[in-house]
């Protein structure tokens, strides 16, 4: 894969962890597949490529690319502030992480742990879930501002969603790492937007 494809497969990654936060801050619900896909990318720390990290399969990102175009495209008319707000929050915490050597190390420490707990636990259990959210609540949120999720607040207010909400947010720190790895600034979507979206564009058809 090319370096454009690679940032736009990782940026789209971002956008469906942000699309799944909002959908279970206002409803409740999750798709349980897209969730064990974006749980097992913080699991998956010695990918042989960028597609593994996400199962190799592009359609596994099917709904991040719909929501990166929506987001950044010119022609959208579904633009959510709410979800380019998650986005450009995480993309910020993982910013402040890359500065934190002591930090990062601690961070793949506790992922360790957890990968352990892989087997006795499936992914998606409330152990595994709990453990991941709890990373996030240690390692990442103190890191700045804490990304402020907007929903139901009887719904946010039940301690399964808070950690599903978090566990998501450490995957979309695991893949905003990514994005930047393989070449991803933020410059990026303000300067080349509209290759972004038409290698997206390409990208969908092919799901």
């Amino acid at each position: 894969m090319n370096s454009l494809n690679e940032q736009t497969l990782t940026l789209a990654a971002v956008c469906q962890v942000s699309y799944w936060v909002q959908k279970i801050s206002r409803t409740g619900q999750i798709n349980e597949e897209e969730l064990a896909l974006l749980l097992n990318s913080v699991m998956n720390t010695s990918p042989e490529n960028t597609m593994a990290v996400y199962g190799g399969e592009i359609n596994h990102l099917k709904t991040g690319l719909t929501t990166l175009v929506n987001h950044l495209g010119n022609k959208s008319t579904t633009k959510d502030p709410e979800i380019t707000r998650y986005v450009v929050s995480l993309l910020g915490l993982e910013r402040r992480l890359s500065k934190h050597s002591k930090k990062m190390n601690e961070l793949g420490e506790r992922i360790t742990q957890s990968q352990r707990q892989l087997a006795h636990y499936e992914i998606t259990s409330e152990t595994l879930i709990s453990s991941l959210a709890s990373i996030y609540s240690d390692l990442i949120s103190p890191l700045g501002t804490p990304i402020q999720v907007a929903g139901d607040p009887t719904l946010l207010k039940k301690t399964v969603n808070q950690h599903k909400i978090r566990a998501l947010l450490l995957a979309g720190i695991r893949s905003s790492v990514l994005w930047r790895q393989v070449g991803g600034k933020r410059r990026n979507i303000l300067f080349s937007r509209s290759k972004i979206v038409e290698c997206a564009e390409q990208m969908l058809r092919t799901c």
